[in-house]
């Protein structure tokens, strides 16, 4: 009886604490990265195809989207931080090359970067670290022109890009039939890693359309 009383008491406390909310973690409880590479010509086709966007005014193809800190079962986000919630312009603008967006910047570092542990500015630079640790295939993502492939065949091609990479490491997402990201698995240490909870999110379409640059 008291074997089982201590059984039912383990269950209720481990159940409580996968019940916290992500605010009340310490930053850097995590498990390992997601980098997030949206497919900038997808998203201003259907966001802002007048080009006023600081993203859609001069041609991008893939932008960082983030550098999700994840763990192995759950999501997190929106944690706590002694940083402030606000990204200074002048450290944003270092990084407008691959996150051309100071609204992005700062949206992402609040949601997702306050649960890094890392500083503001070293969270910037993991994400260019991680952003360089990928090679991405050339020509085929080169935006010169529309095309249309397999998401086998797209994962195929930045496995052969990058030695290590493994199919259950990558997973890419699409939207309205076209791709939107692609999201790759990282360690701490920026090693790609297999990730089972975001590989069953990707797209289950087996074709998709690679819009080029407008």
């Amino acid at each position: 009886m008291i074997r089982r009383l201590r059984h039912m008491l383990y269950l209720l406390l481990a159940c409580s604490l996968s019940m916290v909310p992500a605010s009340l973690v310490r930053a850097a409880e995590f498990d390992y990265y997601v980098l997030a590479l949206s497919w900038s010509p997808s998203w201003c086709a259907a966001n802002d195809r007048d080009g006023s966007t600081q993203q859609c005014r001069r041609p991008h193809t893939f932008v960082v989207h983030g550098l999700w800190p994840q763990r192995h079962a759950g999501w997190l986000e929106d944690c706590n931080s002694d940083e402030p919630s606000r990204v200074p312009e002048q450290l944003i603008r270092n990084y407008f090359d691959i996150v051309p967006s100071a609204g992005l910047a700062g949206h992402e570092w609040r949601k997702h970067g306050t649960c890094s542990g890392l500083s503001q500015e070293m969270y910037f630079r993991t994400l260019r670290r991680a952003y360089a640790a990928v090679s991405i295939p050339p020509v085929i993502f080169n935006g010169a022109v529309d095309r249309r492939l397999g998401v086998e065949q797209i994962e195929a091609l930045f496995m052969r890009s990058n030695p290590g990479l493994a199919g259950d490491a990558i997973a890419v997402a699409c939207e309205g039939g076209g791709l939107s990201e692609i999201r790759i698995c990282m360690t701490k240490s920026l090693g790609f890693l297999p990730c089972p909870e975001v590989d069953r999110r990707a797209c289950r379409q087996r074709n998709i359309s690679i819009p080029a640059l407008r």
